[in-house]
């Protein structure tokens, strides 16, 4: 396993630390701090993030009918994780989590907390390998029936673009008609503040993420069946009462013919 670098911010332990958690160092809190600084609005990027993920599943479960997630670059487990938004509504949802960050591993049993109806599992791999990742998950999940995989902020740490989509395509390749792809990320074009704050992030030398423009979130999702309203700024996807303002962060949800 890769040792924990308590010295560079690591992306997860920052995002971690502007959704309230605490499984995050003191570099992580002043790269996270810093970045605030500059753009407060960041964590209203993280929540919503986190909350588009919790109203894709619940549309998953309750109106798609799937019981199978794949969620690829989990990142730390907090207040909401996938099994948690599934089976609160599914108790027999079972839940495979994918992530290569050594810190994940070492709070995966919180992950690994299922009803006794369901299942989970955590598996360390990295996102650059979709093979081993879909035989990884074939142990706990039957990839003949339809399966949710999920890619919640994960894809701007790929900076070239058609590698990302290769990738997408080679999990999505090893999924049965029916499944879906749930994509949410960081995009350019809704806040320049955004935009500024990111690139300044970049240049410190933690590992980058790249925001994209809406045209690419959306090319993410090419041969799929985008579900209503399709690819948008995530408090605007299904909201429940009032939609908030749009923000830098896009999404949608797509389901493979």
């Amino acid at each position: 396993m890769t040792e924990i670098d308590t010295l560079v911010p690591h992306s997860a332990r920052i995002w971690n630390y502007w959704l309230g958690g605490r499984d995050n160092y003191l570099v992580d809190e002043a790269a996270g701090a810093a970045y605030t600084a500059l753009f407060p609005g960041i964590v209203t990027i993280a929540r919503g993030s986190r909350a588009f993920l919790g109203r894709s599943i619940r549309y998953l479960v309750e109106e798609a009918g799937v019981r199978q997630f794949l969620d690829v670059g989990t990142g730390l487990p907090t207040v909401d994780n996938t099994h948690e938004f599934a089976q609160r509504i599914a108790p027999e949802s079972k839940i495979v989590y994918v992530d290569n960050d050594p810190l994940v591993l070492v709070h995966a049993r919180a992950l690994l907390t299922s009803t006794p109806e369901g299942e989970t599992a955590y598996e360390e791999l990295s996102l650059h390998d979709p093979e081993r990742i879909l035989e990884a998950a074939a142990r706990t999940l039957d990839l003949t029936q339809p399966t949710a995989l999920i890619l919640s902020g994960i894809l701007g740490h790929v900076a070239d673009h058609d590698q990302a989509r290769d990738l997408v395509r080679r999990l999505l390749d090893g999924l049965p008609s029916g499944s879906y792809l749930s994509v949410n990320d960081g995009s350019r074009g809704t806040d320049p503040d955004y935009e500024l704050a990111q690139n300044a992030y970049n240049r410190t030398g933690a590992m980058p993420y790249v925001l994209r423009t809406v045209d690419q979130i959306a090319a993410f999702f090419d041969g799929l069946e985008l579900v209503d309203p399709g690819v948008v700024s995530v408090p605007l996807w299904r909201p429940e009462g009032t939609a908030s303002e749009p923000i830098g962060q896009h999404g949608g949800l797509g389901r493979k013919p």
